[in-house]
């Protein structure tokens, strides 16, 4: 079969070379060019010859919008962040850094599915089957009936979901695999997008549902193209240190089901187990209460979660550092100015650290109140009281805005048997409701009004 013709496209201005240059003749930008498989320009006889009849078009209320199908994977978290589940005919991207886990855990959901009776395939590029089949028996993965296909031809890879048409295929990862219509090596932008492209229709043409395993580069991002994120339907993200027992799966993208959904779990000598309360492990186990730390609902996708904060002040030189840990820095800043601004705690000459425990990742603004209380306590040396709980977002004006679904945030952190919760007025259960019973909640519109009800009750 003869090659189909590439050209070379800017990723700057969409300008084409028929060969690679390092200036873009269009635009004038550097290392621009991208190898790219060429469209056909043959001439027709007649230019609206060759089109199909037009399809139907319907309106919104006539279409019958059901449901769609899922099937369970045997692990409870990764079926929390895919929303319940695989679909029929879905593609997921799920990247992480090397060593994290991505590999085991789709081994173990494949090894699960296909004793449910579903039909599965793992495509390994970056190992031998007798490597893969060495990881199941670490895993007690025994006489496990998993197809394994070793291969990195996208055209072999294709012939084989044809032939095979398993119900749940992984390729891993799609860094490696390759077309032969392409002429750049395996992992380039051109040929991870175009591979990518070619599995993503086979998918919704067969209805095989395919896990796309991405690497991801230095900054943490997947590697390749940001249109390999829009042609898939769910992205996945694996977070956590690998020096660390624990794994977060977050859901970035999902047609499916909720973003922002996470998964916990620790890895064990048997693979990824799910976590079932997750709020154990960002606590640390204080046996007294101690300065500098506040205890924060957050919500995670669908789910409430308990936090801590710690804060660390000490004194710093003419350039203080603000450095944070799973919290974004420039809103540090903010919160410091404002802290100084409308409660009067001044740091500006000392070194603020902050950290969330566990390697979470913070980016909803509800952790501000929680924040600013950790770093108060920290500084004078006096810690919250036990059992104390804080949430609630922080504006430049120091008032206390509410955070979105605050009841099941407050829910939570009774059912855990905390006492005492500061929250945004907003916020504030009505009286006498029995889920709240045994905390005591005393709701705050302004931050020097948060700051002066801690000192009173610590």
């Amino acid at each position: 079969m003869a090659k189909d013709k590439t050209q070379y496209t800017c990723s700057e201005c969409g300008g084409n070379s028929p060969k690679w240059l390092g200036k873009c003749p269009h635009c004038n930008a550097w290392n621009t060019l991208i190898e790219s498989v060429a469209e056909s320009t043959a001439p027709t006889k007649n230019r609206f010859a060759s089109l199909a009849k037009t399809a139907e078009v319907t309106t919104l209320g006539d279409i019958d919008a059901t449901d769609v199908e899922r099937t369970p994977t045997g692990h409870d978290e990764l079926d929390r962040v895919l929303g319940g589940g695989i679909v029929e005919g879905g593609v997921v991207l799920i990247g992480g850094d090397p060593g994290i886990g991505k590999s085991t855990l789709l081994l173990q959901a494949l090894d699960s599915l296909q004793r449910a009776g579903q039909k599965t395939l793992y495509v390994t590029g970056e190992e031998s089957g007798a490597q893969v089949a060495l990881r199941s028996r670490r895993l007690g993965l025994d006489s496990s009936e998993v197809s394994v296909l070793a291969e990195i031809q996208l055209e072999k890879i294709l012939a084989t979901l044809d032939h095979v048409k398993p119900a749940i295929a992984v390729i891993d990862s799609i860094q490696t695999v390759y077309s032969e219509q392409l002429t750049s090596a395996p992992g380039s932008v051109a040929q991870v997008r175009e591979c990518a492209a070619h599995l993503t229709r086979a998918a919704k043409a067969s209805g095989t549902a395919i896990v796309l395993v991405g690497h991801v580069t230095k900054e943490g991002a997947l590697a390749g193209p940001r249109v390999l994120e829009h042609m898939v339907d769910t992205v996945l993200y694996f977070e956590g240190d690998t020096h660390s027992s624990f794994r977060l799966i977050r859901a970035i993208k999902n047609r499916f089901g909720a973003v922002n959904e996470i998964g916990v779990f620790a890895m064990t000598e048997k693979g990824l187990k799910g976590v079932s309360n997750p709020s154990a492990i960002f606590l640390s186990q204080h046996s007294e209460p101690v300065p500098g730390s506040c205890v924060m609902v957050t919500l995670e996708g669908t789910r409430p979660m308990l936090v801590e904060i710690q804060a660390l002040v000490d004194s710093g030189g003419p350039s203080p550092r603000r450095l944070s840990v799973g919290l974004d820095r420039d809103r540090l800043a903010m919160l410091l100015a404002v802290l100084h601004r409308h409660a009067g705690v001044a740091c500006m000459d000392q070194d603020v650290f902050v950290n969330a425990v566990g390697g979470v990742r913070i980016s909803e603004p509800a952790a501000d109140l929680a924040v600013m209380l950790a770093i108060t306590s920290s500084l004078r040396g006096k810690a919250l009281p036990k059992g104390f709980i804080a949430f609630g977002e922080v504006g430049l004006a120091g008032e206390v805005r509410p955070a979105p679904r605050g009841q099941e945030r407050l829910k939570e952190a009774a059912k855990l048997g905390f006492s005492v919760a500061v929250v945004p007025k907003a916020n504030a259960p009505k009286k006498n409701d029995k889920a709240f019973e045994g905390l005591t909640i005393h709701p705050v519109e302004r931050i020097e009004e948060a700051m002066n009800l801690v000192r009173n009750i610590g």
